[in-house]
């Protein structure tokens, strides 16, 4: 029975840094952008909801490769700091490819809010696959 649960602390120990690795990319991610991603999300906007959890996932999906490639818990920080630092790239990224990004969230345009978070999904997507490498 023993041998069935041995990587237990190890997942442990990986699941809380990854937690708190989703916590401190939120306290950026919403210092970050000029809207209130909280107030927005429950005011009932779409926009801001489709737009926050695409930014949540881009940085889940190379936080899942760091961890499942990296080969210590310090070794995986760095990667989530780096991919961390991708999405903060993303966010620029989309509000530099589209005019007015952040008012048109606040203004619940779904469009924007897809936009937005669609390209924090497709930048995680490379960031992920590139940590694999």
């Amino acid at each position: 029975m023993l041998n069935y649960v041995a990587g237990l602390p190890a997942f442990i120990s990986y699941f809380l840094t990854s937690l708190l690795c989703l916590a401190a990319f939120c306290a950026v991610y919403t210092r970050l952008t000029p809207h209130r991603e909280g107030e927005l999300i429950k005011a009932g906007n779409i926009a801001a909801v489709v737009a926050f959890l695409g930014a949540l996932i881009g940085f889940s999906l190379p936080l899942a490769s760091a961890a499942a490639n990296s080969v210590s818990l310090p070794d995986y920080v760095i990667w989530a700091v780096i991919g961390l630092l991708v999405q903060v790239l993303a966010f620029y990224i989309a509000k530099l490819s589209m005019t007015d990004l952040h008012l048109k969230i606040t203004e619940n345009n779904v469009a924007a809010g897809l936009w937005s978070g669609g390209i924090a999904v497709v930048i995680g997507i490379l960031n992920a696959a590139c940590m694999a490498s």
